[in-house]
């Protein structure tokens, strides 16, 4: 959502805000729209399967934001520049806009658009996924939508790409409470009577957060000593 909003961001400074929230919007009508179709659709699949499945789409989800965290808090990939993207979009724009006038305000709407619909895909299905099976649909897309107006809020505020948001942090932590339900549901789906039930996710999120620090602290010594 912060990545969307500051190409959004871009697209305003360059041709207005009419494009930008005309693409803005039509973008999240089609996530909306793409909800409310797969939502109800995997809840009629069969609860084992379809935990089996969510599991392994979360553990997905989870294990690969948790990696880039891993390797970006131990120093090895560049931390997200939020700054850097939006210059880069602000004078990619310009260009293009340079060259097709005619067409302005119609590539300034499909830029936003697409950088709605791109980012927003992956939010969806996460949401879809907490979600279904278990009659959560709602409460995800809450979360989302709740998620999603904290980012605007900020962004409205300060006025500028939201750099300032710890968003490797944020990642870290997405990704271990991900891969932790991610263990939680596929196990349900196969079988697994976890002991203490639902408590079992605090363990697994619990033993994620473990092994991504020690995997931090390992790559920062390993990276020290090859630099030494």
């Amino acid at each position: 959502m912060v990545e969307a909003f500051t190409i959004v961001l871009a697209v305003t400074t360059v041709r207005g805000w009419r494009p930008a929230l005309a693409g803005t919007l039509a973008g999240l009508a089609l996530l909306a729209l793409i909800t409310l179709v797969f939502g109800p659709a995997i809840d009629r699949v069969p609860l084992g399967p379809l935990q089996i499945a969510i599991g392994i789409l979360l553990l997905l989800f989870g294990l690969r934001w948790l990696r880039k965290a891993v390797l970006r808090a131990a120093g090895l990939v560049a931390l997200h520049d939020e700054e850097a993207l939006y210059r880069a979009e602000t004078t990619q724009l310009q260009g293009e806009m340079r060259q097709r006038q005619s067409r302005a305000d119609w590539l300034a709407a499909v830029t936003a658009f697409k950088a709605v619909v791109v980012e927003g895909l992956e939010v969806v299905f996460i949401v879809i996924a907490v979600g279904a099976g278990r009659g959560l649909l709602v409460p995800a897309s809450l979360g989302a939508l709740a998620a999603g107006a904290l980012v605007l809020l900020i962004g409205a505020l300060v006025h500028r790409p939201l750099a300032r948001v710890p968003e490797n942090a944020l990642k870290f932590g997405v990704g271990v409470m991900l891969s932790g339900f991610g263990v939680f549901w596929t196990g349900e789906g196969l079988g697994v009577g976890w002991p203490g039930g639902d408590i079992a996710i605090l363990v697994f999120v619990a033993a994620f957060l473990a092994l991504g620090l020690g995997l931090v602290a390992a790559l920062r010594n390993a990276s020290a000593e090859l630099a030494g």
